[in-house]
C-alpha cells in the first residue's frame, strides 16, 4: 500500500502545531503544558528561550526566568532551557550512544583522544567527574577552564590561538557540564556555572547509554517536533551518526509522502498531520527568533525552497529572524534598538496583505512589551 501524499504546506502547518506556535499569547502559565520543552528551547541570540517560550504562548518577560526554568549546554553544545525538575532525566538522555556518537559530538577532540587510546564516551566522563569536584560554588567559566587544564592531560588539551593559551577543547568542556551536574546561570555573558540542587554524586560521570523512548529521548522527540522526517535529518539535527538514529528509531510511527520522499511521522500525529491540510483563519503570524526550533529542521530546502532565500535567512553569520505566516516563511526581520523604544527592519519576500502587515504590527508590539519597551 503506497503511503498517503503529504503536500508541503501541510507539514509546515503540522510542524507549527506540534510546536505550539498556534497558542494565544499569555495563554500558558504552567511550564508543563509546553512540548518544546521536552526537547530543549535554545538560548541564542537577544531573546533566546524566552521569546521562544513567549510565541508559544507562556507569560514570561525577558530576563524573567521562571523558577522551574533551568538552563545547560547540550544538544549541539549549545545553551538550551529545560524544566529544572527534568533536568536528571535529560542528562541521562544526553549521554552517548555509541564511542562514535561521542566522537562525532566532540568534534576535533576526538582525534587526539583516540591516538591516545581513549575512548572518547571515557572522555566526557573524566571530564564530568573532574569539573564536578572544580565547581563547587559558582564559577564563571574562564576560572573553571584553568582549574580543568591544570587537572586534565595533553590528550583533552590544545592550543587556542584567539586566546593564546592552552585550555579544554570547546565541545568536550560544553558537553560535560550536565554530566558534572552543572547547570549555566541565565543572562551570565562570560557563563557562570553552577551546581544543579540536589545533583547525585552517582549520576556523575555515566557512561551507560540510556534505553531508547521516553519523554525526553533524543530522536522520538525530534520526530514528534519536526516531523515527518528521516534518520538522516535527525541525525543532522542532533550532530550524531545516522546509524546510531536508525537504531532508536521510534516503533510506531507510520509512512508518509513528501515531495516523493519516504518519512515518517509517529502515528498519533498522523490524524493532526492530515487536518492540517485545512489552512487556519485567520492565518498564524509569529516573529519567529533566529535559533527557534521551527528554523532548526534541517530539510531547509522543505521550509524555504529558494535556495537565495535560504541564504539570506542562514547566513554563516549573523542570522535574522523569520516572519511566519501559517507555516511559511515569508519574510524576515532585524531588531534595531532605539533607546527605549523598539523598531525593525523588515524585508518581506513576497508582497504582504493587509491582515498579514496588521498581524506583524501586533507581533512587533508584542517583541516590544516582552523586551519592556515601545514599539518603535
Amino acid at each position: 500500500m503506497a503511503a498517503p501524499r503529504v503536500p508541503r504546506p501541510a507539514v509546515l502547518r503540522h510542524r507549527l502545531h506540534v510546536q505550539e506556535l498556534d497558542r494565544a499569547p499569555g495563554s500558558v502559565h504552567d511550564l508543563a503544558d509546553l512540548a518544546v520543552l521536552d526537547a530543549g528551547v535554545q538560548d541564542t541570540g537577544p531573546d533566546g528561550a524566552l521569546w521562544a517560550l513567549a510565541l508559544r504562548g507562556l507569560d514570561v518577560r525577558a530576563g524573567a526566568w521562571p523558577d522551574g526554568l533551568a538552563l545547560a549546554w547540550t544538544v549541539r553544545g549549545a545553551p538550551h532551557a529545560y524544566r529544572r525538575e527534568d533536568l536528571p532525566d535529560v542528562e541521562r538522555a544526553l549521554r552517548p550512544w555509541s564511542s562514535q556518537d561521542a566522537a562525532q559530538r566532540v568534534f576535533d577532540a576526538s582525534r587526539p583522544l583516540r591516538a591516545a587510546g581513549i575512548d572518547p564516551r571515557d572522555a566526557l566522563a573524566t571530564a564530568a567527574r573532574t569539573m564536578h569536584a572544580v565547581v563547587r560554588v559558582p564559577t564563571v567559566k574562564g576560572d573553571v577552564s584553568t582549574a580543568m587544564t591544570a587537572r586534565l592531560p595533553e590528550p583533552y588539551l590544545r592550543w587556542c590561538r584567539p586566546c593564546a593559551a592552552t585550555h579544554m577543547y570547546e565541545q568536550t568542556f560544553r558537553l560535560a557540564a550536565l554530566h558534572a551536574g552543572l547547570e549555566l546561570t541565565p543572562g551570565t555573558s562570560p557563563p557562570v556555572l553552577r551546581p544543579v540542587p540536589g545533583w547525585p554524586d552517582d549520576a556523575v560521570g555515566r557512561t551507560d547509554a540510556p534505553a531508547p523512548g521516553g519523554r525526553h529521548d533524543l530522536v522520538r522527540t525530534a520526530v514528534r517536533l519536526l516531523g515527518p522526517t528521516t534518520p538522516r535529518l535527525v541525525a543532522a539535527f542532533l550532530d550524531a551518526p545516522v546509524r546510531d538514529v536508525t537504531a532508536r528509531w521510534p516503533d510506531d510511527v507510520a509512512d508518509v509522502d513528501v515531495d516523493g520522499e519516504r518519512r515518517q511521522v509517529l502515528a498519533a500525529d498522523v490524524d493532526a498531520l492530515g487536518e492540517a491540510t485545512t489552512p487556519a483563519r485567520p492565518a498564524v503570524v509569529r516573529l519567529l527568533g533566529p535559533f527557534d526550533l521551527y528554523l532548526q529542521a534541517r530539510d531547509r530546502d522543505l521550509l524555504v525552497p529558494d535556495a537565495a532565500r535560504r541564504s539570506a535567512l542562514w547566513p554563516t553569520l549573523g542570522r535574522p529572524g523569520a516572519v511566519l505566516r501559517d507555516g511559511e516563511v515569508v519574510g524576515t526581520w532585524r531588531p534595531r534598538a532605539r533607546g527605549r523604544r523598539l523598531a525593525l527592519e523588515l524585508d518581506p519576500w513576497e508582497p504582504w496583505d493587509a491582515a498579514t502587515r496588521a498581524a506583524v504590527d501586533a507581533e512587533h508590539e508584542r517583541l516590544a512589551a516582552f523586551r519592556g519597551v515601545a514599539p518603535a
